[in-house]
Parts: C-alpha cells; sequence; structure tokens
C-alpha cells in the first residue's frame, strides 16, 4: 500500500530502527516476538531500498508505488466484469431444473433465451451438466476472454518485480519472495513441483483415457467425430465419471445442504472445537443487506474475541472468488489490553430462490469449512503485534489451517450432523453419504496437476529472465503442456483472471500444494486419530496452530501440535497418491 511504502523509505525511521537492533543490550531485553518483530522491521526498510543509493531507492519505491495500483485495477477488473451470455432452454438441455428458476431471460432475434454469467453460480453447473458441447465450449471461451486489460497489467508487473529483485540484489523476483517462506528457495519449490508432477502426470495419464472413452462414446451415439478432449470438457465428463461409478448425485445431494441449516451446523463445529460461543447480531451495521454479523466469545460466555461477517451471496462489482479479508487486526495495547479482531468471509454461493433456499453443492459446503477455517485463524490469534496477527504466516504455510478443515465435509460423523433435508429435516441417506465419500479422489490426479501447472507458471514468470517473456502465451503453454485436454484456441487469456498471482501469492501460489503436506498430517495425526469432536484435541489446535499466527516459524508450531517433524504419507493420500507411499 503506498502509505507502507512511504513509511519504508523514510530513512529517519530506519536509523531509530536500526539503533535499537544492533544494541544487543536492548535486545537482550525484549522478548522473542518483539525481536522477531524488531528484525521484521529492519528486513521492510532493507526490502524497501535502504540498503541502496538514494537514486536507486527512489525508483524502487517509484516501482513498488506502480506495482500496489496495478493489483488494485487488476483485482478490481475481475470485480467489475459483467461477461454474459444468451442461451436456450435447448442448448442448456441436461442443466437441473432449479438452474431456470427466476433466471433473467432476454429475447435475442424474437427467440427468448436464459442469461448466463461467468460467475461461479452460473458456469460450474452449465460446464457440468449441458449436453451440448458447443454450449460449454461458448462459454468457456468467453470465460477464459475476460478482462483483456488485465494481461497489460500483469505483463508491466512481472517486468516491474524482476527490475525491483535485480536492484535489491536478488536472481529473480521469486528469490525475493521466498526468502521469509518455508521454501526458502526457488530451488527448493522446483524440486517439490517436479517431484509432484512426475507422481501426478502417471495418474492423469490414466485417467484420461477414461474421459476419453466416455466421450468417444457420446460422439459414436451422435454419429460425430471424435476430435480430442478439450478443456470444456473436463468438467462434464469429471460428474459423468463421479456419476458413474459411485452413483452421486450432486442435485439430490444440495437438496440436504441449505444455508439455512449448514451454516449454523459448521458453526456449531467450530464452537465446539475451539471452545468459542457465537451470537448472531441482529439488525447489524452492515454494508449490503445479505451480510450478516456475529460476535465470538469464549465457550464462557463471559470473554469477548472477536467479530466476523458472512457475506455469501454473489452481487455486481463484488470479489468473485471466495476469500476471507480481515477488517481490523488484533494486537495489544501499552496498557496490556488487547484490540479485538474482525474478519469477514466472501464467498459467491447460490442465492435462495422464490422456492427454495439457497442450496450449496458438496464442492460449496467444502469451500464454506475452508474459508471460515482462515477466519477463524484470524479471531482465535493472540500476539502482541499486528504484523503477526491471525492468518500473518509464512505465507506457504498459511493455507493448511483450512485445508485441514476441508477433512471435516468428507466425514459421516460431520455430515450425519449437519446435513439435513431443507423440506423434510430428514438427515442425508446412507447410501447417497457413502457414494459421495467414495468419489473423495475420483480424478484427483488431473485436478491436483491443474492446481499444480498454476504454480509452475507463477514461478516460471517470476524466475524467467525472458525480457520479452509474454506472460498470455506463457500462460496457455504451460497449462496446455500440462492437460490431455486441449484448449480449441489459442485465443485466449486465461491469466487476466488468475487473480491470486495479483493478490499475494506472487512466486507463492506452489503453496496451496506444498501446505497440504501439513494439512494433511495435521489431520491424520491428531483428529482422525483422537476423533474430529475431540474437545482436547480442538483446544491444543487453537493453542498450537491458531494463536500464535506468525509470531514464530511455522514449523515450530507444527512440531508443537504433531509432537514430532511433518511426514508426507498423509499428503500423498490426500491428493490421490496414496500407492506412491
Amino acid at each position: 500500500m503506498p502509505h507502507c511504502i512511504d513509511v519504508y523509505t523514510r530513512e529517519d525511521l530506519y536509523k531509530g530502527v536500526l539503533a535499537v537492533y544492533e544494541n544487543k543490550a536492548e535486545m537482550d531485553k525484549l522478548c522473542d516476538e518483539d525481536k522477531k518483530l524488531m528484525k521484521r522491521l529492519v528486513d521492510n526498510f532493507l526490502d524497501s531500498g535502504l540498503g541502496l543509493s538514494k537514486e536507486d531507492r527512489n525508483a524502487l519505491k517509484e516501482m513498488n508505488k506502480r506495482l500496489s495500483d496495478l493489483k488494485v485495477e487488476f483485482s478490481q477488473n475481475i470485480s467489475a466484469d459483467k461477461s454474459k451470455m444468451l442461451f436456450t432452454r435447448e442448448e442448456l438441455a441436461g442443466v437441473a431444473e432449479s438452474f431456470f428458476e427466476d433466471r433473467e431471460t432476454q429475447a435475442e432475434d424474437g427467440i427468448e433465451k436464459y442469461v448466463v454469467t461467468t460467475k461461479y453460480p452460473d458456469q460450474i453447473p452449465v460446464m457440468e451438466y449441458a449436453h451440448s458441447e458447443e454450449t460449454r465450449q461458448r462459454l468457456l471461451l468467453l470465460s477464459a476472454t475476460r478482462c483483456p486489460k488485465n494481461i497489460e497489467l500483469l505483463q508491466e508487473a512481472v517486468i516491474l518485480r524482476r527490475k525491483a529483485a535485480k536492484l535489491l540484489g536478488y536472481k529473480n523476483h521469486a528469490e525475493f519472495a521466498l526468502k521469509d517462506k518455508m521454501a526458502k528457495t526457488p530451488e527448493t519449490v522446483m524440486e517439490f513441483a517436479n517431484d509432484l508432477l512426475n507422481k501426478l502426470s502417471v495418474l492423469a495419464d490414466q485417467e484420461a483415457k477414461e474421459f476419453e472413452t466416455l466421450k468417444r462414446a457420446d460422439k459414436a451415439a451422435a454419429g460425430q467425430k471424435y476430435e480430442g478432449l478439450f478443456k470444456w470438457d473436463y468438467c462434464y465428463y469429471d460428474t459423468k465419471i463421479i456419476q458413474n461409478k459411485h452413483n452421486v448425485d450432486q442435485e439430490a445431494l444440495k437438496q440436504y445442504f441449505s444455508v439455512e441449516k449448514i451454516v449454523p451446523g459448521i458453526l456449531n463445529i467450530y464452537e465446539n472445537m475451539l471452545g468459542l460461543h457465537f451470537i448472531k447480531v441482529q439488525n447489524p451495521p452492515v454494508w449490503h443487506t445479505d451480510v450478516e454479523m456475529y460476535e465470538a466469545w469464549e465457550d464462557d460466555k463471559q470473554t469477548f474475541v472477536g467479530h466476523f461477517y458472512l457475506d455469501l451471496y454473489p452481487r455486481d462489482d463484488k470479489y468473485s472468488h471466495a476469500a476471507m479479508f480481515p477488517i481490523r487486526y488484533g494486537d495489544m495495547k501499552s496498557d496490556g489490553t488487547f484490540n479485538y479482531p474482525a474478519a469477514t468471509l466472501v464467498t459467491n454461493f447460490p442465492k435462495p430462490t422464490s422456492s427454495a433456499p439457497a442450496l450449496l453443492t458438496h464442492e460449496n459446503v467444502t469451500t464454506l469449512l475452508h474459508e471460515l477455517g482462515h477466519v477463524f485463524h484470524f479471531i482465535c490469534s493472540r500476539t502482541r503485534w499486528s504484523d503477526f496477527f491471525g492468518t500473518n504466516t509464512q505465507w506457504d504455510f498459511v493455507e493448511a489451517p483450512s485445508q485441514m478443515l476441508e477433512n471435516w465435509a468428507w466425514e459421516p460423523s460431520v455430515l450425519q450432523k449437519i446435513a439435513v433435508h431443507y423440506k423434510t429435516g430428514e438427515p442425508l441417506p446412507e447410501d447417497l453419504m457413502n457414494n459421495l465419500i467414495a468419489s473423495r479422489y475420483v480424478n484427483s490426479g488431473t485436478m491436483q496437476l491443474n492446481q499444480l501447472s498454476l504454480g509452475l507458471y507463477d514461478m516460471h514468470i517470476h524466475t524467467s529472465e525472458d525480457e520479452n517473456l509474454d506472460v498470455a502465451s506463457c500462460f496457455n503453454s504451460i497449462r496446455n503442456k500440462l492437460s490431455a485436454f486441449k484448449p480449441g484456441s489459442n485465443k485466449t487469456w486465461g491469466a487476466a483472471t488468475f487473480g491470486h498471482v495479483m493478490g499475494g501469492y506472487d512466486a507463492g501460489y506452489y503453496g496451496y500444494l506444498w501446505s497440504k503436506v501439513f494439512s494433511a498430517d495435521m489431520f491424520e495425526a491428531r483428529f482422525k486419530k483422537e476423533g474430529l469432536f475431540n474437545k482436547q484435541t480442538g483446544r491444543d489446535y487453537r493453542k498450537e496452530i491458531l494463536l500464535p499466527g506468525g509470531s514464530r516459524d511455522a514449523m515450530v508450531s507444527l512440531e508443537k501440535f504433531l509432537g514430532r517433524k511433518p511426514q508426507n504419507s498423509a499428503f500423498l493420500k490426500a491428493i490421490g497418491l496414496a500407492s506412491s507411499e
């Protein structure tokens, strides 16, 4: 942010901090977190150019300010995008009846058509269920050609990041960005990624044969020529494979996942796990009528913990993904009292209709558990300094607590508690639940390889020495090379909506897979072994993982919670590679 950039380029402040940091007697008086803060401050000043000549420092300052502006504009462009397409009912054959309820229509050439946007609640059902390949192709290509201006912004950002890193004495931006993360170096990241690539490629190749068999059969039945697998085929045939193998009816499942039942059920799980008590605020001061506000208290109902907000449904100009956003950081005041935190959960779940409440897919339920994990990582933290509060941990660890909590969406004891039919109140039938759980690792090689390709792209653009690197074509090249699904068109620019690479995950997207090593180990070693509802395990998790935030290295927190160093066997199982142990 521009204000922080100005602060960390002030030489007078740097000299003051350095006077303490280089004074051993003064440093010895400080507690560990205070010492960590002093090192962080010195590093921030140096990263802002205080070790450079005045001319280079000013040049770096201007680069950082421009980068800040580019990030904001990139994100705003995605949020403001209103891409849409019109389809007839026939073109959307296969999509559930509930999709059409209350849906906007427009006349085109005298024909009434349905409006379909690229927002998740619209795009995903069409990609998963529309029988027409042309329909899926049109919608996917629309999605992959949004926000063309963002390519220019990303291109400029990559160039500026490279220049800034070299000015500071680093080989590339990735080397600069990784120095404080768990991985430390680009070489470590690439060793991790290439090992996974070798394992996942074998699995994905096997899965591709099943996709191909299904599509060939569909083409033969329609009397059409088979021309290969394309990007717009993945979701459709993935859904078919899950239905064929495990008889999982996603539309039937949704009836048991209404927001009005699932949200209280999941919040209750977090209350019991973390020793908290939540109170929904009536008539809250919020930014939209959809938003709910909650107070979090200790379970003794005497000690206040913080506030959180739920902003669950899509609307124009809203952030289009799912994320936790801090509103107010917690830290300790000079008098020893605490500034209480506040955070908001932002998602884009399907809205209620005129005949039914908001009904979630199982994937939505998993997302809700994950993002609330970030919320309570934030709410439950207690540090002296906001710099280390909550999710201000090492960035390749930050996803681990939330990823661990996704496991709850696949556990029978949890589903029996939270999945209730919105009309009858009946629990999720055992056969439907068992079929869902059995489908967990179907096509996991293809899915994880897709995730890995994004991480490899991120690392490539932030380590490349190519001054003429084209971020759009590079995105397509890497993604296509690692996928059995052809693009169908090279005139796309998916990088324009890869928000993470301009939202703090630059040279860090690998962290989603890296942190799964820790999330899987925490789950299997403690919660799975000791019980999902074991209160002591939950309290240990809160104390050793959530409470410290980034005030100590993530590895220290992990070892205290696990009682040993992390292992990767549970991780291999969690990404469908159990046989590789």
